[in-house]
C-alpha cells in the first residue's frame, strides 16, 4: 500500500484564501499523477502539502509584476505562486518536455491566464524587457544559480530564490557571482514562521544592469 497524500493543513486557506479550491485541485493531481510521471518522489505524499505546495505559496507576497519561474519541473513554485496571486504574470521556463506538458496541462485545467509556459533553457530565454521578478526552487547551488537567473532581472528587479537550511553558506559561497551580476542587499529571509510547520527560506536580492 502506497503512502497518503498529507491531510491539508489549516494554514492553507489562509494562505490561498478563495483561490484554495485551485489549490486543492492542482496538488491532487500533483498526489495522482505526481511520482509516476517523475515530478516528485515516492516519499513526498506525506508532506506533499507542507514541505511543497504551501513552502511555495508563503512567498506569494514577494511576487509583483511579470515573473519568470526557472526550471519550474512540477509547478514548484510557478504554478502554486500563480494560483495564489491571480494579478501577477508569470512565465514558467522548463526545458524538459514531458515536464512542460505537465505544466501546459494543469494550467488549461486551472484556467490560470496568468501563465505562459516556455520550453527553454534560462540562458536561451530572449525577451525584449526583463522580468520584474525571477524565482527558483530545488535547481541547483546559488553560485550556479545567479548566472541563470540574474540575467533575466530588469534593472532595478528582484531575485527570489527558494533555498535550504545552508543558504547563508551559499551566499558566501557566491560572492563572486554576486559581485558579477551587481546584486545588492543579498539576504536571507525566513517566511512562514508561527504559520507553517517548516518555514520557507528565500534568498532575495537586488540586480543592476551590467
Amino acid at each position: 500500500m502506497g503512502a497518503e497524500l498529507e491531510v491539508e493543513p489549516r494554514a492553507a486557506v489562509d494562505i490561498f484564501g478563495d483561490r484554495i479550491d485551485l489549490a486543492r485541485t492542482f496538488t491532487a493531481a500533483l498526489a495522482r499523477e505526481g511520482e509516476e510521471r517523475g515530478l516528485i518522489g515516492p516519499l513526498e505524499l506525506p508532506r506533499l502539502w507542507t514541505r511543497h505546495v504551501l513552502n511555495s505559496a508563503i512567498a506569494a507576497p514577494l511576487v509583483h509584476g511579470h515573473v519568470a519561474d526557472i526550471g519550474s519541473g512540477a509547478g514548484l513554485p510557478g504554478l502554486v505562486l500563480a494560483i495564489a496571486r491571480p494579478d501577477v504574470q508569470f512565465t514558467l521556463v522548463e526545458p524538459m518536455e514531458r515536464r512542460v506538458a505537465w505544466l501546459t496541462e494543469q494550467r488549461d485545467a486551472l484556467g490560470l491566464s496568468n501563465v505562459e509556459i516556455l520550453r527553454a533553457r534560462s540562458e536561451d530565454v530572449r525577451r525584449p524587457c526583463a522580468f520584474d521578478v525571477v524565482t527558483a526552487r530545488a535547481v541547483s547551488a546559488l553560485r550556479t544559480l545567479l548566472p541563470l537567473t540574474a540575467p533575466l532581472v530588469r534593472d532595478g528587479g528582484e531575485l527570489t530564490l527558494f533555498k535550504g537550511m545552508n543558504a547563508d553558506k551559499e551566499i558566501e559561497a557566491a560572492q563572486k557571482q554576486i559581485k558579477k551580476y551587481r546584486l545588492s542587499d543579498v539576504r536571507v529571509e525566513v517566511l512562514g514562521e508561527g504559520v507553517l510547520g517548516e518555514t520557507t527560506r528565500v534568498v532575495r536580492a537586488r540586480v543592476r544592469a551590467v
